[in-house]
């Protein structure tokens, strides 16, 4: 969730300019119109009632590959970066207790220009570049979580972002075993929208909820 936002606006601003020229937060923060209020009660009550907690997530094929951010938030993708409907998220996060908090819908980046999605104002998007993500896990079980590189370096590097392998990131030296990695995948560029399913008093649309402890 704001995983993505915390960790790569945090990165462009002290470590990877190129970053920071692609990247873009929200334009909007102003309250909720009609039809994003009834957005946001829609997801709230089909959401927690399908995927009240990372195991049923698991269930329906989400995999996680983040810790806990700055928002208590551990992200979970489906690898669908297309968000067709509101019943299908890109993203899924929980607490460190396996609690839904919240949910991101995505589209992928064809234009500079935001798009409207579910009836949200478009200035409510984040815009995230291609980078490619991965999970490690080591002899004795250990998952190590909020694993990537930019996709342009992979490129560079001989790989293809859009088919990632264990072996390319071997090759990159980003890995020491190709056994050890169990997840790997490729998070296009793309719009996201970042909604929090449990109740916000800040707002669906706000970047931290005062009632999740992170």
């Amino acid at each position: 969730m704001f995983k993505h936002a915390a960790l790569f606006l945090l990165i462009a601003a002290f470590a990877l300019p190129a970053i920071a020229r692609a990247d873009q937060g929200p334009t909007y923060f102003g309250p909720l119109s009609p039809a994003e209020s009834a957005f946001v009660k829609a997801i709230q009550t089909d959401l927690m009632a399908r995927f009240p907690t990372a195991q049923d997530a698991e269930k329906a094929g989400y995999v996680r590959y983040t810790n806990a951010d700055n928002t208590g938030a551990i992200s979970y993708a489906n690898f669908q970066w297309s968000s067709s409907d509101a019943q299908h998220p890109s993203q899924l996060w929980y607490d460190k207790a396996g609690n839904l908090l919240g949910a991101d819908f995505s589209a992928l980046q064809t234009s500079s220009v935001r798009p409207s999605i579910f009836g949200v104002n478009p200035g409510r998007l984040y815009e995230f570049d291609d980078h490619v993500h991965w999970v490690e896990r080591n002899a004795a079980g250990a998952m190590t979580y909020d694993k990537w590189v930019e996709a342009r370096r992979y490129r560079a590097a001989g790989g293809d972002p859009a088919h990632p392998t264990a072996a390319q990131l071997v090759a990159m030296g980003r890995a020491k075993n190709a056994s050890t990695i169990v997840t790997v995948f490729d998070m296009p560029s793309i719009w996201d929208l970042i909604v929090w399913v449990k109740p916000n008093p800040d707002g669906a649309f706000a970047e931290k909820n005062p009632l999740v402890t992170p």
